[in-house]
């Protein structure tokens, strides 16, 4: 089933029966434009005088009702203990997940408060005028922090997944082509390395995954970040979302030719981040270490989400030059996304010639 057909499903059955079920009479009901590996249905809903909401519909068969109820259980406990984020909405019977049958499918349901501001992209990249760039970095590892200081306290009912669940050799020697050895090899190594290290409470947790300016809003007025999609989250180690906003950064500099001072301001960029970061709560200097680790952790994230997106598109694989780039980093082991390396180039950032499969 494709994104296009459960967009007319929803519109002939699905939409009238959720706004029965959550009380959107009178919403006027909009479809989010997908992006490319989508894997949900969004719409968004407003009425005058009321607030804001977003409906998301899942239809892909890899997710259990269970893994629903572990997000969104999640993300009530987080908005219950002050965390910035947008909470999921109750449905009349006081339900957080709603599931209808139809066509032999089932479809999952969950409606939350959509987050007040404007994506930052929405904003074309602009800041607050007159607030120096650095509150928005500031702002952006405190919420983090936070999380992740909820985090440590947290106790699910219905557990989300370990990361290794997923990004596992087994999967991976699955997706990827056999073509692609040398590549297996390296994640199969990088798994390794990431399975020697501590699990203990302070270091390993529930993440988001997908912690980066595309899934949180920013309030202009206040500089305030409000939180949402937690559709990757997992049982992870913190540093993940860390290294994450770390791997984001660097499009604030990716067009300077001048390798030093891409190397300063990624420096004073992630030092800003780290103060926000530790004004919520603490990580230790060992795991901070760790940052190159998981910098690669988060490519190899990356090269698995490529593969998905064109096994569940139908495709045969294939590397456009961006893969190809992350790919070329992991193979020859290149750090910090080749972003200091001879292979980085500020006319094509994060290209490489296509590799053929």
């Amino acid at each position: 089933m494709t994104h296009n057909d459960v967009i007319n499903i929803s519109n002939a059955y699905l939409l009238p029966l959720i706004a029965e079920l959550y009380g959107l009479d009178g919403y006027g009901i909009q479809p989010v434009p997908a992006h490319d590996g989508g894997r949900n249905v969004v719409y968004t809903c407003e009425k005058e005088g009321a607030g804001a909401k977003v409906i998301r519909i899942a239809f892909l068969s890899d997710r259990s009702r269970e893994d629903f109820l572990g997000e969104v259980e999640y993300i009530r406990y987080l908005f219950e203990h002050g965390c910035s984020v947008s909470d999921v909405i109750s449905s009349k019977k006081g339900s957080l997940l709603e599931e209808i049958a139809h066509l032999d499918r089932n479809f999952f349901v969950c409606v939350f408060d959509k987050a007040k501001g404007k994506l930052l992209a929405e904003n074309y990249y602009q800041y607050r005028e007159g607030v120096p760039i650095t509150e928005y970095y500031y702002n952006c590892g405190k919420v983090l922090g936070n999380m992740h200081q909820l985090s440590k306290g947290y106790t699910p009912v219905h557990r989300r997944h370990h990361f290794f669940d997923k990004y596992n050799t087994d999967y991976i020697d699955k997706l990827i082509p056999g073509s692609l050895s040398l590549l297996k090899k390296k994640l199969a190594e990088l798994l390794e390395s990431l399975a020697a290290l501590d699990e203990s409470p302070e270091s390993f947790g529930m993440v988001h995954l997908d912690y980066s300016d595309g899934n949180y809003m920013i309030d202009f007025d206040t500089g305030q970040i409000t939180v949402f999609d937690f559709d990757n989250a997992c049982f992870c180690w913190y540093m993940y979302d860390l290294a994450n906003v770390w791997a984001h950064g660097v499009g604030w500099i990716q067009f300077e030719r001048d390798v030093a001072k891409r190397k300063t301001f990624m420096e004073d960029y992630f030092e800003t981040v780290l103060a926000g970061y530790r004004s919520e709560t603490t990580i230790e200097d060992s795991m901070l270490e760790k940052l190159p680790l998981f910098i690669s952790v988060t490519l190899m994230e990356s090269i698995v989400d490529a593969f998905e997106v064109m096994r569940n598109n139908g495709e045969e694989p294939e590397c456009d030059e961006r893969l190809s780039y992350l790919i070329k980093c992991m193979e020859d082991d290149i750090p910090y996304e080749g972003f200091f390396h001879d292979i980085y180039s500020c006319e094509e950032p994060f290209e490489y010639e296509v590799r053929k499969i």
